[in-house]
């Protein structure tokens, strides 16, 4: 009996190499009614960024799905022909591959079926962000159950019909019959092996496809129309695994690069004590002290300038507006990114983020990287950070325990608490702790505390009974914003009541927006975020210039009467020379950099050379390029990175 060479035996049975090709048919079909539904919901976004290029995204989508299979099927597809040559490992490999084929299928159905709802909160297809959240399936499938539990439901169906066509598809299981002639495996498995490659390469050019293949507009989640979620993961896995050794947006010194960035921060060559390496210098506060007053930040979880009406948003915080008037407003306020790792690094270290991930993960900063709590510890502050959720979560107990906070309370550090969600306890409970915590701190010694909020998070829990709800049902975005703002200001009116108020210095501020989202390179108005100094110390003022949260750093250190050396590249809101200057903020979009002064803006991307925008009412224009200006930008965007590897930001 003939033996074809794509099968295991004649008979009832499923050889290796159809069952390979019924998975990839599979694969493809799910895959292509995911697109269409996905492009159909996005048509607006799709004809906005150029209707023609439908052809061009289903095309791309196919070549792209082919990659994606080239990946998962390609290396047991070479496999096979080895196997095939023995019975005895024939019949446990046909096992083996026949369970791999409906893992990868229920993969692909899975990601498929999570993406709208990834898309509408993140408004790209799954990222880094979606492994990240895997490492803490406790916070996450709780949220999924509470927020998205029809989701899930209907994801879980999916996926099990899916796999239970594909397995009567397959057939039963049979052990092989005759096997496979060792000089037909020999041919068939560089045979295999060249075409796996190329499929995966998909091109004849020195370098592969990738995501920035099918880049044709300016909207990101346009262009990830052709690329398929399994896709969008395992690049964001092949991203992060060489992340340290494989980012910039051009090649610069850290020479040039520290040579840009001191220009940037307005002060004399003089003031810089260390080589030219490094960005250490002297600052002096401008509120000089007889005796140097607490710090307190309060992180509002997610708390975009589209909530707040005092900055043209949702009428939502009363309790923040009515407190603007009180003390230092800043009214262009802008994020360094979308997550709340970003809001830590850039508020408690100040300093600017990168396409990688934030330093509060990365290895090399995890000591000896400069913080505001190590340097206030070393003037003999009491340093701490109080956390409503777990403060493990997205490594920030380590990043802050190894670099200068003493005291990390957390979640199970509650007791007798109002209310506990799926992130952790209510805001009120946090305020709560805060307040009894600060009264507790000896009067003699200063003490420095990062507070940071978990009510605004979905599945929007918090305590009934507190609010007036703006909308139905409870369980709303908006809603549990109004919690939050009202948490607020319990908290201020308590601290206004306590010992530890004429003493200390409030900065409320918020990680990052809510969702950041948009037809453009990067959505500059998805990173403004309000911002609030109070204190009874603080003179009101509203500062309506440009600002960073990487300013923070500097303004409080004057704030709260502490001159010092330290490398933090912000810029001190308090000085009085400043009158005139537009100011600058840095924006993190996913691989994209805006770096803005003023109404100028430029877009940064892997790759890709910088373009030059003008944004006003609320919308970047293109203009032409100032060589000088895209020139800065780079070395700025270029510069963090370069101190994280050099270990100059210490």
């Amino acid at each position: 009996m003939k033996q074809s060479m794509f099968s295991d035996r004649d008979g009832p049975g499923i050889s290796w190499g159809r069952m390979l090709a019924y998975t990839a048919l599979a694969c493809l079909a799910v895959l292509a009614l995911s697109r269409a539904g996905l492009v159909t919901w996005q048509l607006g976004r799709v004809e906005a960024a150029g209707g023609s290029r439908l052809v061009f995204i289903f095309l791309q989508g196919l070549r792209f799905d082919v990659v994606t299979l080239g990946l998962l099927l390609g290396p047991p597809a070479i496999l096979s022909p080895v196997f095939a040559t023995s019975r005895r490992l024939a019949g446990g490999w046909i096992r083996f591959l026949r369970v791999y084929c409906l893992l990868v299928l229920a993969i692909v159905v899975f990601l498929e079926a999570a993406t709208p709802s990834f898309v509408n909160e993140f408004d790209v297809k799954p990222d880094r962000r979606f492994v990240e959240y895997l490492i803490y399936p406790k916070e996450v499938f709780g949220m999924l159950i509470s927020a998205y539990g029809l989701q899930l439901l209907l994801a879980t169906a999916l996926v099990a019909g899916a796999v239970y066509v594909l397995n009567r598809a397959l057939g039963r299981q049979v052990a092989p019959g005759e096997r496979l002639p060792l000089w037909r495996a020999a041919l068939l498995v560089p045979l295999l092996a060249v075409i796996s490659v190329a499929a995966v390469r998909s091109t004849l050019d020195h370098r592969p496809v990738n995501a920035s293949t099918v880049v044709f507009s300016t909207d990101p989640l346009a262009n990830q129309l052709p690329l398929n979620s399994t896709y969008t993961v395992l690049y964001a896995l092949y991203e992060m695994t060489g992340e340290e050794e494989d980012f910039s947006y051009r090649t610069v010194t850290l020479e040039r690069a520290v040579a840009a960035v001191r220009d940037e921060m307005r002060i004399p060559q003089d003031d810089f004590t260390a080589g030219a390496d490094s960005t250490r210098h002297r600052q002096t506060a401008t509120t000089p002290r007889d005796r140097p007053l607490n710090l307190v930040i309060v992180l509002e979880e997610s708390l975009g300038a589209e909530f707040v009406g005092s900055l043209g948003g949702l009428p939502l915080t009363p309790e923040l507006d009515s407190l603007r008037d009180d003390g230092i407003w800043f009214e262009n306020l802008y994020a360094t990114g979308t997550r709340s790792v970003r809001g830590i690094e850039a508020v408690v270290s100040g300093f600017p983020p990168t396409s990688a991930r934030s330093v509060v993960k990365l290895p090399r900063s995890q000591t000896d990287f400069f913080t505001i709590a190590f340097l206030l510890g070393s003037k003999g502050y009491n340093t701490s950070f109080i956390y409503a959720g777990e403060p493990q979560f997205d490594n920030m107990a380590r990043f802050l325990a190894n670099n200068g906070f003493q005291q990390i309370i957390g979640r199970h550090d509650f007791i007798g608490e109002v209310f506990e969600g799926d992130w952790g306890v209510s805001d009120e409970d946090l305020f709560r702790l805060a307040d009894r915590f600060f009264r507790q701190q000896p009067p003699d010694r200063p003490f420095f505390s990062l507070l940071f909020t978990a009510s605004n998070h979905s599945p929007w829990d918090y305590p009934a009974d507190r609010i007036d709800p703006y909308n139905s049902p409870a369980a709303t975005r908006e809603n549990a914003v109004k919690y939050a703002d009202y948490a607020l200001g319990e908290f201020i009116r308590a601290a206004a009541a306590g010992p530890y108020w004429d003493d200390t210095v409030f900065l409320v501020i918020a990680d990052h927006c809510s969702r950041t989202y948009g037809a453009e390179l990067v959505p500059v108005e998805h990173f403004r975020i309000p911002g609030l100094i109070l204190g009874e110390s603080v003179q009101p003022e509203r500062i309506d210039r440009v600002v960073s949260q990487i300013d923070m750093l500097p303004t409080l250190l004057s704030l709260i009467g502490i001159s010092s050396e330290h490398p933090a590249i912000g810029i001190d809101q308090t000085r009085r020379d400043l009158a005139g200057f537009p100011g600058r903020a840095v924006m993190q979009y996913g691989s994209s950099q805006a770096y803005m002064e003023g109404e100028r803006v430029a877009i940064l991307q892997k790759g890709l050379p910088a373009r030059q925008f003008v944004y006003r009412s609320s919308a970047l224009s293109a203009v032409a390029d100032d060589p000088a200006f895209l020139a800065k930008a780079e070395a700025l965007a270029n510069w963090p990175w370069l101190a994280y590897l050099n270990h100059t930001y210490r």
